[in-house]
């Protein structure tokens, strides 16, 4: 259903362009003074001389026929002239035209002429005074484009009364006029200006459109290689341009011999046919054929024929009614195939092309009776009008291919963007998970951490006084070491869980705050000489136990053993390492000798889980621990473990 309303939309819109110019052509009708009538004299000549200035009544053939204007002899086909190429066969076709009463050139200031042909040169006269004459090429020379021929005002200038024309053409062809008007620019102007855009103009600026998007359309494929449909829209753009250039160029010389833009001209039209096949399988996913061997073979085989680097080349001019017959052939086998194709593939897109093609093909035979003046010349030629709309059906063909390209990319970002935002989502889910279980670890590890220091430390303490109590062995004194001992363990535990920041010099002010009064209890002065270390950033809950642990005991020894009367605490840097003392003034012991206790050892195993190193010295002057914290060298080890 879509198929069909797509089908109705076209013709709807082509039906409103047709009327358009329909009006448009029917407002702009000439008015003035119409001439129909005039007088004919042929004169068989050789090569081609320049028309006089003056026109000299002995001069002038002596033989005149009176006839209708638009007047225009049917062609004779030939493939070759005269052997001469400088001098051909030629011959001078005069038409002299009355004025039914003489007009001045101050009212009636303009002659109008719709068309004429001649494969030479054009003359104008007016009352025997050369008024205009051509200076193009003499088979190319614009005789598409109308003429609007102003008339010389001077003061004292005479009426007008006779306006004669000479052309000068090869014999046989060319020679043909249009009925004449004469009046003022209100008059023939505005129907000079729209014959001159629908002959010529409208033409050269769709193509010259269709040109420049087709540039466009080459870059896209240089950087897209594989799409070769912007490649045929280039092909196609240049060979419409060129096809289209003889329509609306000619009034000046131009920079091509007749042989060679006579070439481009009539295999351009070849060329279209080509590439519309091409393009058309391309859109359709059809494979190449025996067509596309007829096509490219007609196109060969007439390219060659005509090319003008060869002496024994046909003259594309004159052999231009066998190439469009063979062109006609070709539009039918393309037109036809491709409609079958496209309707098959329901593709709105190829039928459109495809009609078109085949159109070219049935209206060009309006344009074939023109050239060959079996028809009015007067009127139009109907192919750059089925170009121009063959020229938006391949604007239409190729957005529509780069809009689905980019309605593809859309899409393609579009589900990236819903694929992304689902993984993210997925991503941050499973994120929140780890997190969870994380902290789910982190708090049993905790837990672990807590439950194994309790069990080393206060629940040794008091399973110990609780079996020294059960022995009767506990006095008053020794309890109270004890329970102070327990009571010191918790609160360190409790401290150890305070955030400390990789802040040592925190860490050891919380052990000072609560081991100095128990020390100062004791009668043992406590010398803090702690200075400003780096962060340590592995320093978490787990090491900041150790380190308290580890310092603690060096304090429980100095309290119990020592019997020192200062203790000093510093602090310092040295080989990348954090160093810690603890050293005091007691009497010492001898580290060789065989110990009960655990305390050393459990200090070199928190040590060793710290990465650290641990010694201890002791002689009669006192003892010294000192405790080595890596800074950075192996955090990534210590946060590992």
């Amino acid at each position: 259903m879509a198929f069909y309303k797509l089908l109705a939309r076209y013709l709807a819109a082509l039906g409103i362009i047709i009327a358009g110019a329909v009006v448009l052509h029917l407002v702009a009708q000439p008015s003035g003074l119409h001439i129909t009538s005039a007088e004919l004299a042929v004169e068989s000549t050789v090569g081609y001389q320049s028309p006089p200035a003056t026109l000299i009544r002995r001069a002038m053939p002596e033989d005149w026929a009176p006839v209708a204007l638009p007047n225009a002899a049917i062609p004779r086909l030939a493939l070759s002239q005269h052997a001469d190429a400088d001098a051909p066969d030629t011959q001078v076709t005069w038409y002299r035209a009355a004025l039914p009463q003489p007009v001045s050139p101050a009212d009636k200031g303009y002659l109008y002429i719709p068309r004429w042909k001649s494969d030479g040169t054009l003359a104008v006269y007016v009352n025997g005074e050369l008024q205009y004459q051509s200076h193009a090429n003499l088979q190319w020379n614009g005789s598409n484009r109308p003429l609007r021929i102003g008339f010389d005002v001077t003061e004292g200038a005479p009426p007008i009364n006779a306006i004669v024309i000479r052309l000068q053409h090869l014999r046989g062809i060319g020679g043909a006029l249009s009925s004449l008007w004469v009046g003022d620019f209100d008059q023939v102007g505005p129907a000079y200006m729209v014959r001159n855009l629908f002959q010529a103009e409208l033409s050269y600026l769709t193509s010259a459109a269709f040109l420049a998007s087709g540039v466009f359309s080459l870059l896209v494929w240089f950087r897209r290689r594989q799409e070769r449909l912007y490649l045929l829209f280039f092909l196609m753009s240049a060979a419409t341009f060129i096809r289209g250039l003889h329509n609306h160029l000619g009034l000046e010389r131009l920079p091509l011999s007749d042989a060679w833009f006579g070439w481009l001209t009539v295999n351009s039209t070849m060329w279209m046919v080509a590439i519309s096949h091409l393009f058309l399988i391309t859109v359709l996913h059809v494979r190449a054929s025996w067509i596309t061997a007829v096509v490219g073979g007609a196109t060969l085989v007439l390219g060659l024929a005509t090319l003008p680097l060869f002496s024994a080349a046909l003259d594309p001019t004159l052999t231009a009614p066998f190439a469009y017959a063979a062109a006609f052939v070709v539009c039918n086998l393309v037109g036809i195939s491709s409609i079958r194709a496209a309707w098959r593939a329901q593709s709105m897109e190829g039928l459109v092309l495809a009609v078109w093609v085949l159109l070219t093909a049935y209206l060009g035979i309006n344009d074939l009776m023109l050239q060959n003046n079996l028809i009015s010349i007067e009127g139009y030629f109907i192919l750059p009008f089925v170009q121009i709309a063959l020229v938006f059906a391949f604007f239409h063909l190729v957005l529509a291919h780069y809009l689905g390209a980019i309605d593809a990319v859309e899409n393609s970002n579009t589900l990236l963007a819903e694929r992304l935002t689902a993984r993210e989502a997925a991503l941050l889910a499973s994120h929140e998970r780890l997190r969870e279980i994380e902290q789910r670890e982190l708090l049993l590890q905790e837990r672990q951490r807590l439950t194994e220091d309790m069990h080393d430390g206060l629940g040794s303490s008091l399973i110990g006084a609780l079996r020294m109590v059960e022995r009767g062995r506990l006095d008053e004194t020794e309890l109270k070491q004890i329970l102070q001992g327990c009571i010191d363990d918790l609160k360190l535990t409790i401290d150890s869980m305070e955030p400390v920041e990789t802040d040592l010099l925190l860490l050891l002010g919380t052990l000072r705050f609560r081991l100095e009064p128990r020390l100062e209890s004791t009668g043992i002065k406590l010398n803090w000489n702690v200075r400003d270390v780096p962060p340590v950033f592995w320093l978490d809950h787990r090491y900041a136990l150790h380190i308290l642990r580890v310092l603690q005991e060096a304090f429980t020894n100095i309290i119990k053993h020592a019997d020192a009367t200062e203790a000093t605490v510093s602090t310092g840097v040295a080989a990348g390492d954090i160093v810690i003392s603890v050293s005091d003034n007691g009497k010492g012991f001898d580290a060789a000798a065989p110990r009960s206790g655990r305390g050393l050892a459990n200090q070199a195993r928190r040590a060793s889980a710290m990465r650290a190193k641990l010694t201890v010295e002791s002689g009669p002057e006192g003892t010294k621990l000192t405790l080595l914290l890596p800074i950075r060298q192996l955090a990534e080890d210590v946060a590992a473990d």
